[in-house]
């Protein structure tokens, strides 16, 4: 498997790729912000990233900034969305994609990575409920317990609420 950045030639693919992974309640909405997140200019940039095998385009993460006017010095991305082909899946595509984001965010002096998902699989990476409290979501969410953060690096000062905003492609009540 390799990885590397997903490109604006690989629209169709990521698209597919969030189409063939999520049920039919999800999937258009979810490719849909993939690729606006693959599309839409964000300072400092978003990470796309792209699993490749010898059968072609195995899966697709993307993280992009949040910030938060609560704390101009938090250094953010959420995670969303992570999508992996069904003939890929358990075959540790989705792994590596988060490990190699992760791992170039840290790189780049990123404090915290939120995600919105199952705490049983992002567990594994490090997110917790626990690592998120005081930081709140832009929306109201259907299942609270699903808010994680990873901090990468130490948060300095004592925690306060912060809520935290986010890219335009993320802005839609619908996502969370």
């Amino acid at each position: 498997m390799r990885i590397r950045i997903a490109t604006d030639q690989d629209r169709d693919r990521v698209r597919g790729i969030h189409l063939a992974a999520f049920p039919d309640s999800e999937r258009d909405l979810v490719a849909d912000l993939a690729e606006r997140l693959l599309c839409e200019p964000t300072l400092p940039p978003a990470v796309s990233l792209i699993a490749e095998t010898d059968d072609g385009v195995a899966g697709h993460v993307a993280f992009s900034p949040v910030w938060s006017e609560d704390d101009r010095e938090m250094n953010g991305y959420i995670l969303a969305p992570l999508g992996v082909h069904p003939e890929s899946q358990k075959r540790g595509v989705g792994l590596g994609l988060v490990e190699a984001g992760m791992q170039r965010l840290k790189a780049a002096g990123v404090q915290v990575v939120f995600v919105y998902g199952d705490p049983a699989y992002y567990g594994r990476f490090g997110f917790s409920v626990e690592s998120a409290a005081g930081y709140v979501p832009p929306y109201a969410l259907q299942y609270p317990h699903g808010w994680q953060a990873c901090e990468l690096s130490e948060v300095g000062g004592e925690r306060r609420e912060v809520r935290v905003t986010c890219v335009d492609a993320l802005c839609d009540p619908e996502l969370w």
